[in-house]
Parts: structure tokens; sequence; C-alpha cells
């Protein structure tokens, strides 16, 4: 699928890491390095910007190495991009860890995946169908 894309970073165009890769890296696109302190959160310019064909949005999630290592995560996650947005794709990064840590310019801080959606048409009806679940809510099914 082609997607437009204008990037304004001097980093090269968003890209997969592997050939089965979900998701393309998006960099900081910041002047000097931006120190995030412990549960601190901030909204880190990338610099690119798309053109999504409607029926499909870039889901925007963390990179499982910092979040792991660094705690450093998505706040939002996953954020989505709708196809009608022409804004800079910016990301919102949370620090979970107990220390600080300094995201550098051109780091890649957060993936971005790109996936088809359905609208939904809602049916009015006056109840739902039976299923074994029923209403059962959180840790109903068990823990095992």
């Amino acid at each position: 699928m082609k997607v437009k894309i204008v990037n304004k970073s001097p980093w090269p165009d968003p890209s997969y890491a592997t050939e089965a890769s979900a998701g393309m890296d998006l960099r900081a696109c910041i002047d000097e390095p931006l120190l995030l302190r412990p549960l601190e959160r901030a909204l880190v310019p990338t610099g690119i910007f798309i053109e999504l064909p409607v029926g499909y949005e870039a889901q925007i999630r963390p990179r499982s190495g910092l979040a792991t290592k660094c705690g450093i995560t998505v706040i939002n996650a996953p954020g989505t991009v709708d196809a009608d947005f022409r804004g800079e794709l910016r990301v919102s990064l949370v620090n979970l860890s107990n220390d600080p840590f300094e995201v550098v310019p051109g780091e890649r801080i957060a993936q971005m995946v790109v996936a088809a959606h359905e609208k939904v048409e809602w049916e009015d009806v006056e109840a739902l169908s039976e299923t074994v679940r029923g209403t059962g809510g959180w840790g109903s099914t068990g823990s095992k």
C-alpha cells in the first residue's frame, strides 16, 4: 500500500526493522536531548506528516525495548492517527521508571502500525444473544 508522507526531520522515513516487522520505528525530531524525569510526560515531535487512505489508521505503540529496559512507554498506547489527520505525528511519552531518562535527537521512540478498520452501523435491538460468559467481567474466566 502506498501512503503519502512529508518528512521534515533530518532522519530517514519510518521503516521496518526486519522483513516481518509489523511496526515502523518513529524517531524523536528534537534539536537537543530531552530529559524525562520519573513519572514525567512529554509530547515528542517526529517531523513526520502522513496521509492515510480512508479505512486505515496508524497506531502509535511503545517500543518493547524502551518499555522493558527503561520504563519509557506511550501513555495513550496505542495512540490512533485517523485518516483525516494532517498534523505532525507526535508521541506522548511517559517515564514510568524511578530514574531520569534522556531522549536524544533521532532516537527511536515508538513504533507505528498501519491497520485497516471497519465502520460500525448500530442495530438497535431489545436484547443480545446469550453466551457462556454472559455478563461476567474482569477475571470472570479465571486466572489460569
